[in-house]
């Protein structure tokens, strides 16, 4: 957890870095895993970042996976009975990202008209879908559709704006978030197919923000034997960087990986990829991790 009472600030704070399964990762006994259950600050949570802004006391989370239980615990007692936060914005139905609404349930919170952000398609999953569609049912969230483009402000130092990127639509489409704060602006984005087809492309995107967290699930193929690559078409973070070096060298925008795999090269013990990442200008997120907005 951080303390928050000095800071008069709108700050994005990484709760969970790590793919939908988290760190250690059920199942798997190699070295990344193994190594997390061994050392707990190894360890990282399901995608989730936190906008926070300290002067008006109101916090916002992108995405709610899993861990999202532990991750409100980190965020600062702000909300009132029921509604810890002040809204949740919701990228797509993969369980990394919305399953933490659960959380929010006569089960557990039994939580008051907490608004939920999401694109009409999301809305119709949440709605259509038990057991989420109890949620909605007992006034446990409140759903807002938002659509592609259109800026939500949130209060008058905070806005977001949803863009729609391609991703596996097995269940709803996927939305990418522009956070704009007084100082800085950060784009999120944990989850795409490719950077081709993507409009604005993606150096344009990155350009226009200070902070692109972007998803960074697998460092190279090379991760990822006996698998068939066409079911899990994230870009490689090797291909990425070569894609966007121009524009990390022009200085103007920061590049952070986020979501990373279990298995990704970049968590290795030895650490040299990570530093080589990083003579490149680039960087990895961790749970923890802040950037002023």
């Amino acid at each position: 957890s951080r303390d928050f009472e000095l800071v008069d600030r709108v700050e994005a704070v990484v709760l969970g870095s790590a793919q939908d399964g988290g760190l250690p990762h059920i199942g798997c006994r190699k070295a990344h895993c193994e190594a997390a259950r061994a050392n707990p600050s190894l360890r990282r949570r399901s995608p989730c970042v936190a906008l926070l802004d300290e002067a008006a006391q109101q916090a916002y989370c992108l995405d709610a996976g899993p861990d999202f239980h532990e991750q409100l615990a980190d965020l600062p007692d702000w909300g009132e009975r029921g509604r810890p936060v002040n809204g949740i914005f919701i990228t797509h139905a993969h369980i990394g990202h919305y399953t933490g609404l659960m959380h929010l349930g006569r089960e557990a919170l039994g939580a008051r008209e907490v608004p939920v952000y999401c694109s009409k398609r999301m809305a119709g999953f949440l709605t259509n879908n038990g057991p989420w569609s109890q949620l909605v049912k007992l006034n446990n969230i409140a759903i807002n559709i938002i659509d592609p483009g259109k800026t939500i402000e949130l209060n008058d130092r905070l806005s977001i704006r949803p863009l729609a990127v391609e991703h596996r639509a097995e269940y709803t489409d996927t939305l990418a978030f522009v956070a704009q704060g007084p100082k800085h602006s950060m784009l999120y984005l944990p989850d795409i197919d490719r950077w081709d087809g993507l409009e604005p492309s993606i150096e344009t995107l990155v350009t226009s923000v200070d902070i692109a967290l972007l998803d960074g699930t697998f460092y190279s193929d090379d991760e990822l034997p006996n698998r068939n690559l066409a079911e899990i078409p994230h870009p490689r973070v090797t291909k990425s960087m070569d894609r966007l070096q121009r524009v990390v060298d022009a200085g103007s925008s920061r590049v952070v990986f986020i979501h990373l795999n279990h298995s990704n090269m970049l968590l290795d013990e030895d650490g040299k990829l990570l530093a080589d990442l990083r003579k490149r200008g680039f960087d990895i997120t961790f749970d923890g991790m802040a950037f002023e907005l």
